[in-house]
């Protein structure tokens, strides 16, 4: 290794837009239990083998829950909401699955074909808007970041017109920046407004998953009030902000590879496929999935001690060769099943059907009805999320 521990601060900066962070490579193949320095002055390991992160993320000796001693914290401010979070994301089992179990049904195969039509409906009606505004418009601000808030508040019941209000929010609890103070004030104000959307579910309930969960789990009394809250703020963050960050990043991936968009425009059923490789070519979830050990742990010959924390890198992970035979190449047409983009074990992302048919519908049809799509910056003036735990683009100005 180039750096000493003690030089070795996380997270890294990625040199290269569309790569993890320089370092992983070398990681990965010198040191793949590598202790990194916090901002807070902790040594959590930082993993970057791909079977280190499955055994890791499959081993329930490793908790999720952030307020035990030697959970690794990333960023202040993060720290804060991490610590408030009381739905099933930050528990273990067996809270964890408890409390999933309310809203697994509202999430598979079944209700996501089903809901199919109003994806399809959005995806042409904004398409069509955003065809009509000026050339250069904002892909991110008038379709990427509307598309899956739109379909995430119509699920939950939720106003879609407070939509500026949860993006400003995830902005604060999710940047890298945000003081403690200002990620307290933004919990704050969004706790509040889901007690009064609680609050109107109960007065006059409609047919939405806010609704359900009101009349099903918190009237019998098998959830409190604020574990509520708490389970449909996930939702409504989850459901937004990596579909959001992973359409656009998408799409300007495919559009700076254009033998790999040919391909899939000539060949629409490899559009799957190809979904599931830019999945785990971007990664946008690029700050790694947290966990810190209950008892001393044998992970593949490595001993990680009771009390210690780990970093699972998900972008390390999809990048590993072991795997992935040259995984720094985008190839519409490799087998990328087995990425770990949405997560792994218990934990795994709950929306994950719903965010892979919107982004199969968006790929189906943006490049055919906007076939002359393409930059309308240069590259080089993009700016990247660098500063938030869901990697993307901050905008993305487009003509056609």
């Amino acid at each position: 290794m180039s750096q000493t521990v003690a030089e070795l601060a996380y997270p890294m900066s990625r040199t290269k837009p569309f790569n993890p962070p320089d370092g992983y490579a070398d990681l990965r193949e010198h040191e793949p239990f590598a202790r990194v320095r916090l901002w807070d002055g902790t040594y959590p390991y930082l993993l970057t083998k791909f079977d280190d992160i499955r055994a890791v993320l499959s081993n329930p000796q490793f908790s999720c829950e952030p307020n035990r001693e030697g959970f690794p914290h990333v960023f202040e401010g993060r720290m804060v909401a991490d610590k408030a979070d009381r739905s099933f994301l930050r528990l273990d089992n067996p809270e964890h699955d408890r409390l999933r179990r309310m809203v697994t049904k509202e999430f598979t195969v079944r209700r996501i074909e089903q809901l199919t039509p109003r994806i399809e409906e959005s995806v042409d009606r904004l398409i069509t808007q955003y065809s009509q505004l000026p050339q250069g418009a904002d892909f991110v601000e008038h379709f990427s970041a509307p598309l899956p808030t739109e379909i995430i508040t119509f699920l939950l019941g939720i106003p879609y017109e407070d939509h500026q209000f949860f993006h400003e929010a995830t902005r604060i609890q999710f940047g890298s920046k945000s003081t403690p103070a200002e990620v307290r004030k933004s919990l704050d104000d969004l706790f509040g407004y889901l007690d009064a959307l609680i609050t109107r579910k109960e007065r006059e309930p409609q047919d939405d998953i806010v609704s359900r969960l009101v009349a099903e789990q918190l009237k019998p009394g098998h959830v409190d009030r604020l574990t509520l809250i708490n389970i449909v703020r996930l939702l409504l963050s989850a459901g937004h902000q990596t579909t959001q960050n992973m359409t656009a990043l998408g799409v300007l991936t495919l559009l700076q590879h254009p033998d790999q968009l040919a391909l899939i425009k000539s060949n629409p059923e490899m559009i799957p496929g190809a979904v599931e490789e830019l999945l785990r070519f971007s990664s946008v979830l690029h700050v790694g999935a947290r966990r810190v050990a209950l008892e001393d742990i044998d992970v593949n010959g490595k001993l990680v001690k009771a009390g210690e924390g780990v970093i699972c890198s998900i972008p390390a992970a999809n990048r590993d060769p072991d795997l992935f035979p040259d995984p720094d190449r985008l190839d519409v047409k490799r087998d990328a099943a087995r990425h770990v983009a949405f997560g792994f074990g218990i934990h795994q992302c709950l929306g994950q059907v719903l965010a892979r048919a919107e982004l199969r519908i968006v790929y189906g049809s943006l490049f055919n009805r906007l076939p002359n799509l393409r930059l309308a910056v240069p590259f080089e003036k993009l700016r990247f999320r660098h500063d938030m735990f869901v990697y993307g683009v901050h905008e993305l100005p487009l003509t056609w």
